[in-house]
């Protein structure tokens, strides 16, 4: 059985050396906005794994098998760094990324534990995340590590990052998924929130308006992109060409194009799809 990935129909990769993206949908999308700001002269493919979204429901194994994927396609496609833009990939999958391909420089995305510790007045905070990372030993090891004086509520959502996968930023249907998270921290009587998955920050504005205007939201796209940025720039000289960024969908692309359209400075960007031969994950 062949488990690569493939184009059907499109051009090549970028010829300069590219940062690849990835994500089990269209949360990533907020740290490739992040990365557009600050690296604005190199080349990025974004592949937005929305066939399978989201990573957060499925067992260690799949995220693990299926980030691999991903990876592999971009690494033969000239990637030399890859952000992971997915925190329940970060948690379950980069390690066995880093050992299967140590030449490549990955940047994973974590919950913002640490600037909210240092930021909070009370000592009291509160991660949102999906119920693999809430429940993961990487985030209690984060937490410890760098939150060991402060009262850490970590909040599973599920649905959550369902719903915005399907679009849903607003109304009803994404209040009846996001109030009861919301109610539950507000209960915790914490002064930060970290926005644990980077779905989330494309409802923020909701998230804010159902917690106390007292508490500090805090997403951690900037920080992702500036430590991208260090590495990128240490490791590649500058190159000349002009930069390509492509956003690839393995799935139906109407939602990231729907998102993508609200991301300024990648919003002009055409989806493209990417046909996965044969799937090796239940749709």
């Amino acid at each position: 059985m062949n488990d690569s990935l493939d184009f059907l129909g499109l051009e090549a990769a970028p010829a300069a050396p590219y940062i690849g993206v990835f994500d089990s949908g269209v949360g990533g999308l907020s740290i490739l906005r992040a990365l557009r700001e600050r690296l604005p002269d190199a080349s990025m493919i974004y592949v937005g794994d929305v066939a399978h979204a989201p990573y957060g429901d499925r067992s260690a194994d799949e995220v693990i098998r299926r980030s691999s994927q991903i990876v592999e396609w971009l690494a033969a496609r000239g990637a030399t760094m890859i952000v992971v833009a997915c925190n329940t990939a970060t948690v379950l999958a980069i390690e066995a990324l880093r050992a299967r391909w140590p030449a490549l420089v990955f940047v994973g995305v974590e919950p913002g534990v640490k600037p909210a510790a240092a930021r909070s007045r009370t000592r009291r905070i509160a991660v949102m995340a999906t119920v693999a990372t809430a429940s993961s030993e990487r985030l209690r090891h984060l937490i410890a590590r760098c939150a060991e004086d402060v009262h850490v509520h970590v909040q599973p959502c599920p649905g959550l990052a369902e719903v915005i996968e399907r679009g849903v930023l607003q109304g009803p249907t994404l209040l009846d998924v996001l109030k009861p998270h919301c109610d539950a921290i507000r209960a915790a009587n914490v002064d930060t929130v970290v926005l644990g998955c980077t779905h989330y920050p494309l409802v923020e504005a909701s998230i804010r308006e159902l917690l106390s205007a007292e508490v500090a939201v805090i997403d951690t796209a900037t920080a992702i992109a500036e430590r991208s940025a260090s590495l990128w720039e240490q490791s590649l000289p500058a190159f000349g060409a002009p930069p390509v960024v492509r956003v690839l969908s393995t799935g139906a692309t109407d939602t990231i194009r729907l998102l993508l359209a609200q991301c300024p400075g990648v919003d002009h960007i055409a989806v493209e799809v990417l046909t996965i031969i044969p799937s090796i994950l239940p749709g």
